[in-house]
């Protein structure tokens, strides 16, 4: 018997959000994580809003919200507003009722000052670590090191020579004009982006494009592939060894351990600087003028090393592609390093996810 299409809807529904998201479903067991961490950022909480005046949106909620955004790879909050309007799921993770009012999408920008203030994204991924470390998933013994290049929200036609009073487009080619810098010489000692200062042009290796980006910086530990530290930094040719030893300084204990890395460090500013820090150099060795020798490459140890490090580019490959740190959606030093930070910690929630689910 066919069935009759019904042109009007039932007007309630006695099935909570709860009951309707499958037991098994993917985003249940971070969504148990998240809470636990949002429980021991409530002294945090507490101290960032006043006792008194309207209430406002519990930050637990906008940072729920946010974590949505790079976990589902959502291109802006005007988007995640609207997903949130009408997607059941979201209204669930979220802790938003079925009638329960959306607010407008600038209520991200006007609160993001105040997470950033008190740094926020650092206690949740210091709580994230926590909750990995309590769960017997982090090394600690073994590391990797590595950088990468984060484009910014600025285009090359931004970079204009420092001083320069006539900083408006051309009149002619309307609202995106052409600019002919070809035969100029730009470097940054001299040029800067009028759209977003803190980027620095920079390219990646020989062969590769100038672009204006920031640096993203990761320290994984070996065993599971988790980030214990992350920094973002302006881009320039020092970067990577100077955030890879401040990552290393901030380790905590006081074993000895060993750090893996790619031939870009093998230098021996960073060589010798790990080994003041009572640690090994596990990096790729350079065929001519390398920092290591047999005493570090004989061993078993170094192999591993070489072999695990390459699970790093599996982070930054996470981060780019799912929590769309490709092309930043930001401007700025902090603002760019916040979302940076922030997108680290969904990625270990995620592994965390498929570790714990793995081993039952």
């Amino acid at each position: 018997m066919r069935g009759e299409d019904q042109k009007q809807q039932a007007m309630f529904s006695y099935v909570s959000p709860e009951a309707r998201v499958p037991k098994d479903h993917p985003l249940r067991p971070i969504k148990t994580m998240v809470d636990n961490i949002l429980d021991d950022l409530e002294p945090l909480f507490r101290e960032m809003y006043s006792h008194t005046g309207r209430p406002s949106i519990p930050p637990e909620q906008l940072l729920r919200a946010s974590l949505l955004q790079v976990l589902y790879s959502i291109r802006s909050e005007r988007m995640l507003v609207e997903q949130l309007e009408y997607n059941l799921l979201f209204r669930w993770f979220v802790g938003l009722s079925m009638d329960g009012k959306i607010w407008n999408h600038s209520t991200f920008s006007k609160n993001r000052d105040r997470l950033m203030q008190f740094e926020v994204a650092t206690a949740f991924f210091q709580a994230t670590k926590a909750l990995a470390q309590r769960a017997g998933l982090v090394s600690k013994e073994h590391f990797t090191v590595d950088g990468t290049l984060i484009e910014a929200w600025a285009s090359m036609k931004s970079f204009r020579p420092k001083g320069d009073q006539n900083q408006d487009p051309p009149a002619n080619g309307g609202r995106n004009p052409e600019v002919d810098f070809k035969g100029q010489q730009r470097k940054n000692d001299t040029h800067h982006s009028t759209t977003d200062p803190d980027a620095r042009l920079l390219k990646k290796g020989k062969g590769k494009e100038a672009k204006l980006c920031f640096m993203g910086h990761a320290l994984m530990e070996n065993r599971n592939g988790l980030v214990v530290d992350n920094r973002l930094s302006l881009a320039n040719g020092t970067a990577e060894w100077e955030a890879a030893l401040e990552m290393i300084e901030n380790l905590p204990g006081t074993n000895r351990i060993t750090v893996g890395g790619d031939k870009g460090y093998d230098v021996p500013v960073f060589v010798e600087g790990v080994r003041k820090l009572l640690a090994t150099a596990h990096v790729a060795q350079k065929e001519k003028g390398s920092a290591i020798d047999g005493r570090t490459t004989r061993h078993e140890g170094y192999r591993i090393s070489q072999r695990v490090r390459k699970c790093i580019e599996e982070i930054f490959g996470w981060v780019k592609t799912t929590g769309g740190m490709r092309k930043t959606r930001h401007r700025g030093l902090e603002r760019v390093g916040w979302m940076f930070e922030f997108s680290m910690s969904a990625y270990n929630l995620v592994r965390m996810r498929n570790l714990i689910w793995a081993t039952g």
